[in-house]
């Protein structure tokens, strides 16, 4: 069994359309240049597709170490990371970490996309956040993602749901980092290391699923109940309705799609 990484996907900005890579590094916090930027409310509380589905429809890359975000009928913004002398306390999830405060313009943007005021905010290097997750460990850290740094789901699995559904669904429903093919349906469930060009990943845990994969992630439309109520039916655990495996980086290091995938121990 000749297993693959079939794909690469980086999320400059949480709960925002991410970019397709061909390859990529893989640093401490996840993959480089994914989940630095965060949307907060006025009191610094994350905001993502959980409340407001529609930032899907903002795509978000970056380009020369500058992020540039494309929305229907909007021009083109494009925002340089800013310096961190203006900083502020935001909050994903449990965790409260400094932030560095993007330009206002891009937070007038965006709040005018939403129709409700936020702020941009980016992770540079002052701004650390461990993994408070259970598959974490000491010194461990990860961006502004849900809770580890990479996500991995494998093409066979995302095969075995749509099998079962009525109308199908694409990856991008899952928002994954790493797309592999080569494998059983589920069989990223039971690995417990890889390796991946120069990276090493450890197997965190299975990603507990949410209203997210009932998103549209081109039209940012809710389209529940699927493929939720599905995978609720055969992938419902202690931990929720389960979907894709979160990893934590051992070794950072270059990745490419064509990489194969060696199993550990």
């Amino acid at each position: 069994m000749n297993i693959v990484l079939s794909g690469i996907f980086v999320y400059p900005v949480k709960a925002l359309r991410g970019q397709a890579r061909e390859f990529s590094t893989v640093e401490p916090e996840g993959l480089a240049g994914d989940r630095r930027w965060l949307i907060v409310d006025p009191d610094g509380r994350f905001i993502s597709q959980r409340s407001e589905p529609k930032l899907a429809r903002i795509a978000a890359r970056t380009d020369d170490g500058q992020l540039i975000l494309t929305a229907p009928d909007r021009p083109d913004l494009t925002v340089v990371p800013p310096d961190g002398r203006q900083r502020q306390i935001v909050t994903v999830w449990r965790d409260e970490v400094s932030a560095a405060t993007a330009d206002p313009h891009a937070s007038r943007w965006l709040s005018d996309f939403l129709g409700r005021r936020c702020h941009l905010v980016w992770m540079d290097d002052a701004c650390r956040r461990p993994i408070s997750g259970s598959g974490g460990r000491d010194g461990e850290q990860v961006s502004f993602a849900d809770g580890y740094p990479c996500l991995v789901v494998s093409e066979a699995s995302l095969a075995d749901l749509n099998g079962r559904l009525t109308a199908v669904v694409p990856m991008d429903r899952f928002r994954p980092n790493l797309v592999v093919s080569g494998c059983a349906p589920f069989a990223e469930d039971t690995w417990a290391r890889l390796a991946i060009g120069e990276a090493v990943f450890r197997n965190a845990g299975p990603c507990a699923r949410c209203s997210v994969t009932t998103v549209d992630q081109q039209s940012g439309r809710r389209l529940a109940p699927e493929p939720l109520r599905t995978l609720g039916a055969y992938r419902r655990t202690e931990k929720g309705v389960i979907f894709g495996v979160n990893l934590v980086v051992e070794k950072p290091g270059r990745i490419a799609c064509g990489d194969a995938i060696h199993l550990r121990g």
